[in-house]
């Protein structure tokens, strides 16, 4: 699929020198394990929300993004400014898109959720109006549009979750690019680590001290009832998600448990 990228560098203008964290937060220790190292990288300035609402712009390159899995198009507005945007399956160069309440249902377009017919996708939805896109941003992903009651729309997601958004917020007409990168193979170990990706070494290698799998003679089983995290808490078939209350409101049906 990466022979629809245009060969090209990417537009200068439109680019960040992105520092390392290496896993590491503000406090400088280390919040996310096993990171480190990799490609230096530049960050892309994406357009996630509809700061060019009403201007028609044309898509002038289909770029890779280091930074995500889905495709990224470059779009040269009438007004002759540049913008990245996250491209949709099936968008080819040489499109015209717009980001307008009231646009043409056709790919790429972002419209008002209002304004979309039962049965479409869509992609880069808005949680709150004029707060930019949310939800559907990873390669392959949409959100199908299922009913619109009142103020609300009602949005089936992958996961088969049911959930209502405001009839205010944009999202963009159909699916994300790339949906391939769920089937590409990593291949070796280097790859991985030029992703910026250290080595994750197994509980049951480890001493008693440094994980609660850790211990006993060769290979040994772990010797508990259930699997434990590193800090002791249950680390399979327990719920992860925190109870916000103030987003249960809005979900109709709760995910598809596999």
């Amino acid at each position: 699929m990466k022979k629809i990228l245009t060969k090209k560098k990417p537009e200068k203008k439109l680019l960040l020198a992105l520092k390392k964290k290496a896993g590491r937060a503000r406090s400088g220790r280390i919040t996310v394990r096993h990171r480190g190292g990799g490609v230096k990288r530049l960050y892309r300035i994406l357009d996630f929300g509809e700061e060019k609402l009403g201007i028609p712009a044309k898509v002038i390159a289909l770029e890779y993004d280091p930074n995500r899995s889905a495709f990224i198009a470059l779009l040269q507005y009438q007004d002759g400014e540049k913008r990245y945007r996250l491209a949709p399956k099936d968008l080819k160069i040489g499109d015209e898109i717009v980001a307008s309440e009231k646009a043409e249902i056709k790919i790429g377009n972002r419209i008002k959720l209002k304004n979309i017919p039962v049965g479409t996708q869509v992609f880069n939805i808005e949680l709150e109006p004029g707060k930019g896109g949310k939800l559907q941003k990873a390669a392959g992903t949409s959100a199908k549009v299922l009913a619109q009651e009142e103020k609300f729309t009602h949005l089936e997601m992958p996961s088969g979750e049911t959930r209502k958004i405001s009839q205010n917020c944009f999202c963009t007409i159909g699916q994300v690019s790339h949906p391939e990168h769920r089937f590409e193979r990593i291949g070796k170990a280097g790859t991985q680590r030029l992703k910026g990706w250290r080595p994750t070494v197994r509980g049951t290698a480890m001493n008693p001290p440094d994980h609660p799998h850790g211990g006993g003679e060769g290979r040994s089983p772990t010797g508990l009832k259930y699997p434990k995290t590193p800090w002791g808490k249950p680390a399979l078939g327990v719920k992860t998600r925190k109870k916000r209350k103030w987003t249960d409101k809005f979900i109709i049906k709760t995910r598809a448990h596999k």
